[in-house]
């Protein structure tokens, strides 16, 4: 920002601050925008009535996929940004000038952090101090929240968020988020800024990426089901996992910027289901006998894996107003009746925004 005469005396921070106050609309930056929670938030904000800045790395429309496919993706200010780049989030956090600030952005795969620890590291943990330092740097006024991870915790059972809690990270992925996690916290005491830690368990919904296990099942269940494909190869079917609702969970994250103070909250649905049982219930809701198409592959096991996490929200349904509407029976079924839909428009030859890769859509947006 130039700044002329006696004006030139006054931090750029106080402008951006006067033009923040003197705006009644709010603006909203939200990190990881081409991704599921992105998608939902955006949508969220939007029908509040918010002007939505989005960045990631890539904003081109086949990276945006999810956004095309709720109907948003031109309502939205997109802004490239890397979280491995400080300037470039400097940039986007002066550009948009947000009253709120949602960082998404992660390399979120728990298993295949094992292969890019480093990358993880750099993205998921570092991102997050470079963006807080872009927040000091500009407006301390802006709040601040950060998607944490039941991942954090490891192992047993998670019912409430206190401070003497043990944490015990089981994949780098989860080391990275908690680095994220403690250092929001941090910025909060000592700087005094707003910053709130969502520790999310499992959230899914149809525009979950094809790499998380509950996407890779409502898909291939509706390939199958339509002639498409012949079988289905996972790892552990015993793991545990407390799954919600996408849309829901990114609500939880907007009422926690609302509040007179800042806070960690857990968000979770209180029940929890193995992936077998997951399996079960998308392929009955197919109409397919899951044991005839399902087999179990020793190379696809983590190296080391989370037998179990079950969540509890009571703190969030009372300060927050918040709880779990859609449960896990009527979530696998919202899942698998969409890739089904998907797929019946992709075989009669429609072209639409879509991210399987085999099914070649997604072209000429």
């Amino acid at each position: 920002m130039i700044v002329r005469g006696i004006d030139s005396l006054i931090p750029m921070a106080y402008h951006l601050a006067a033009a923040r106050f003197n705006d009644m609309t709010k603006r909203a930056l939200i990190t990881g925008v081409a991704g599921q929670d992105g998608a939902y938030l955006s949508s969220l904000l939007l029908d509040k009535g918010y002007e939505v800045f989005g960045c990631d790395l890539s904003i081109a429309p086949q990276a945006c996929w999810r956004l095309k496919y709720l109907g948003i993706y031109d309502k939205i200010t997109l802004l490239q940004a890397d979280m491995a780049d400080a300037a470039s989030l400097q940039s986007a956090v002066e550009q948009s000038r947000p009253h709120e600030i949602y960082n998404l952005a992660a390399q979120s795969a728990p298993g295949a952090s094992f292969q890019s620890p480093v990358e993880y590291g750099n993205i998921t943990g570092l991102g997050f101090a470079r963006l807080l330092e872009a927040v000091i740097s500009t407006d301390k006024q802006i709040r601040v929240y950060q998607a944490s991870t039941v991942e954090i915790f490891g192992y047993g059972k998670i019912r409430r968020l206190a401070k003497d809690m043990p944490v015990h990270p089981a994949n780098p992925y989860a080391v990275a988020k908690l680095y994220a996690h403690w250092l929001g916290e941090v910025y909060r005491e000592d700087f005094g800024l707003f910053v709130c830690n969502g520790i999310m368990f499992n959230h899914e919904s149809p525009l979950r990426g094809l790499n998380f296990v509950t996407r890779k099942i409502t898909n291939a269940a509706a390939r199958i089901a339509l002639g498409v494909e012949g079988e289905l190869r996972l790892g552990n079917l015993d793991s545990r996992r407390d799954w919600g609702y996408a849309p829901e969970y990114v609500d939880a994250a907007w009422r926690m910027l609302q509040q007179g103070k800042p806070d960690d909250y857990i968000i979770a649905t209180g029940q929890w289901h193995s992936v077998k049982e997951f399996v079960v219930k998308a392929f009955t809701a197919a109409g397919l006998d899951w044991a005839k198409y399902v087999k179990t592959e020793a190379g696809l096991l983590r190296p080391v894996d989370v037998p179990f996490a079950l969540g509890g929200y009571s703190k969030a349904k009372k300060v927050l107003g918040w709880q779990p509407r859609v449960k896990f029976d009527k979530l696998v079924e919202i899942m698998v009746s969409e890739d089904l839909a998907r797929w019946q428009r992709h075989l009669k030859g429609e072209i639409f925004p879509w991210d399987d890769d085999t099914a070649n859509v997604g072209v000429g947006f």
